[in-house]
């Protein structure tokens, strides 16, 4: 190449470099305050450094420091409907916490819908999922996520509250290994991996493997788990969910676990309503007032 076409070139090239790292959005809240909640969008760290992950953040009035509380939402092996996932939300739980004086953080982990990037919680595939190894890459991903707010003024850094749906519940298990003054109080609705193989109710993907990694998870668990399940729940129904419980706790594992009425057509989406909510509510109380005897308060 003649040595003026070559620096023509290599200006192209920087200035083109320079103008996709301007358009790259910078960590932190991407828009003003808005209701209700005070509903910020944020985008925080992932695992993948080259994915940032999209997240809502609800704060209740005040300047804090706000306990935290991250919200883990569920997933899917199918990637059509992982790209075509909404930010999750979960405005009616969000809501209870906020009233309880937490501020709520619901990422959207890599994988999913406007974060996209890899799937970093892959289990494989039936035969030879790897539900351990799913798990602990959730567990990565909530961390990370909730790292950047930890450094907020307006957030107390120790004693944060997962919440898990799900996968991210299966997630939240695996993050019960972590040090109690940082991680203060698990909840796990329905946790799992696997729910409704080939999508067929009450079938599970390899549940032996599932079973197994529960109570690996259980050996190395220093917070205690509430585990809540509701009657009418065809992924990991009631029964299964008390075997899974049963390894957690052969491991080592502590959790109290609760049956919730059955709730709508299918009680594995209960977390995500009103009204599911409110059946939670004593059960949620209950697992918040032992570590946060003030926030766990309504106001």
């Amino acid at each position: 190449m003649h040595p003026r076409n070559l620096l023509i070139a290599l200006v192209l090239v920087a200035s083109l470099g320079v103008k996709a790292a301007s358009a790259q959005p910078a960590l932190g809240a991407q828009g003003a305050e808005g209701e209700p909640h005070r509903l910020q969008q944020w985008l925080v760290p992932s695992p993948d450094l080259a994915t940032a992950a999209h997240a809502v953040l609800f704060r209740p009035p005040g300047e804090g420091p706000f306990p935290l509380a991250v919200i883990a939402h569920a997933s899917t092996q199918n990637v059509i409907r992982r790209a075509q996932m909404p930010q999750p939300e979960y405005r009616a739980l969000a809501a209870w916490l906020v009233a309880r004086g937490f501020a709520v953080l619901v990422p959207e982990r890599p994988g999913h819908g406007a974060t996209g990037g890899k799937y970093l919680e892959d289990q494989g595939g039936c035969d030879e999922a790897d539900y351990a190894k799913s798990g602990r890459a959730t567990a990565d991903e909530i961390t990370a996520a909730a790292g950047l707010l930890r450094k907020q003024s307006f957030i107390r850094p120790e004693g944060m509250v997962v919440v898990g749906h799900s996968a991210g519940a299966w997630g939240a298990l695996a993050l019960a290994s972590e040090d109690p003054k940082d991680v203060a109080a698990i909840v796990a609705f329905a946790p799992g991996r696997g729910g409704h193989a080939n999508d067929f109710p009450n079938r599970i993907c390899a549940p032996h493997t599932l079973t197994a990694a529960a109570s690996e998870f259980g050996k190395a668990a220093r917070v205690k788990v509430t585990w809540l399940v509701a009657a009418n729940d065809s992924y990991f129904s009631p029964a299964f969910s008390h075997q899974l419980l049963d390894a957690f706790r052969a491991g080592g594992g502590k959790a109290d676990f609760q049956v919730l009425p059955a709730h709508g057509g299918e009680g594995h989406w209960l977390v995500e309503t009103e009204g599911g909510v409110k059946l939670a509510g004593p059960e949620l109380d209950r697992a918040l007032k032992a570590r946060f005897p003030t926030s766990a308060k309504k106001r």
